[in-house]
């Protein structure tokens, strides 16, 4: 998180508003926290230009929650979804998703020549009629991203969990958008979920009712007691989002910590970068040493030059950087100073 939001919640811990309480101590349905919501609410559709034609919902828990949340209120039982699978968090969805009805999976990530690519869209399998086409616009563990909307013309679900607010997206384009909190908006326990008010309303009877958006949408999130530490936290990152200029604004800083990071690994033969230039993420950087058996001391000794969580997920091994919106340019050149030094020290 933003170092400057960290600050501000810190000051305002104890004394939120002058009243003498923290804001995790009054009621979610008094005045101060209702209007709070909205102000939330409010800066995030100007962020990211979210029409009246959308539900925002701030939903509690994850965003592995939504995997089962979308089927229950967007596949009828007799419908079919296509479910693009590019990485762990969209097979993850594919899985949960096929508990609840008919799923075409599109196994669409590669290895070619030691290199991880996605195929070409006019390779898929895409269903006629599918109730929706679920994808992930980055994968946070492989570091595979799209650069753009994949496929057109159908019902869109993205978790984008680890992207969103990282660039101009048009939301107009999707059906659906969910994102977990803790990468570019908050601490966890929160989602995001962001809905085309034509899609809502149509739950299977046996969804549970904190899982229906309809009834999300209809107590403006409050159906219980929300997570109002997360969602605080969220509108001062709003805030901060605004005063760094938005999201055209993180964009441009995104997209040059990426460089400088991706020319460094490129630049020098101890390291390197297993994903297709052209699906490269812009959020999550992983790397693997030319020496794996150097693995464990390079991680040691960043993590002593104060670079920390650098093990890349159990799952696929190596290093990974994850630089979101709130890392600044300096975490990258600290990153890129020391794993210069410590190719030239143990190359």
């Amino acid at each position: 998180m933003p170092e400057e939001v960290l600050k501000r919640a810190q000051h305002e811990l104890l004394d939120w508003q002058g009243r003498g309480c923290s804001v995790m101590e009054i009621s979610h349905r008094s005045d101060a926290y209702v209007a709070l919501a909205q102000s939330a609410e409010r800066k995030l559709r100007q962020l990211m230009n979210i029409s009246d034609d959308y539900a925002v919902l701030f939903c509690h828990g994850s965003a592995t929650h939504q995997f089962s949340m979308i089927p229950l209120n967007l596949l009828p039982e007799t419908g079919k979804a296509d479910y693009l699978n590019t990485g762990i968090w969209s097979d993850k969805a594919v899985k949960e998703a096929k508990r609840f009805g008919a799923v075409n999976e599109i196994k669409a990530l590669v290895n070619q020549n030691g290199q991880f690519t996605v195929t070409e869209p006019a390779s898929w399998n895409l269903t006629d009629n599918a109730a929706y086409f679920h994808y992930c616009p980055n994968e946070t563990i492989g570091g595979v991203e799209f650069s753009d909307i994949p496929v057109r013309g159908r019902t869109l679900v993205a978790d984008m969990s680890s992207c969103i607010l990282s660039k101009p997206i048009d939301v107009n384009q999707f059906g659906l958008i969910y994102a977990g909190a803790q990468k570019n908006i908050g601490p966890a326990g929160m989602t995001i979920t962001i809905i085309r008010k034509d899609l809502m309303g149509k739950a299977r009877p046996q969804t549970p009712v904190l899982f229906d958006y309809q009834v999300l949408a209809d107590n403006a999130s409050m159906y219980n007691t929300p997570p109002t530490w997360a969602w605080y936290l969220a509108d001062l990152v709003f805030d901060w989002l605004l005063e760094q200029g938005g999201v055209p604004a993180m964009a441009v800083h995104n997209a040059e910590k990426a460089r400088k990071l991706y020319a460094c690994i490129d630049g020098n033969p101890f390291y390197r970068n297993p994903i297709d230039p052209k699906f490269r993420s812009r959020m999550n950087v992983p790397f693997v040493l030319a020496d794996e058996s150097l693995n464990t001391k390079f991680l040691a000794e960043s993590e002593q030059a104060g670079l920390l969580a650098l093990a890349g997920h159990r799952s696929v091994g190596g290093m990974r950087a994850s630089i979101y919106n709130a890392m600044p340019m300096a975490g990258v050149d600290a990153l890129i100073a020391f794993m210069t030094d410590f190719a030239q020290r143990h190359g």
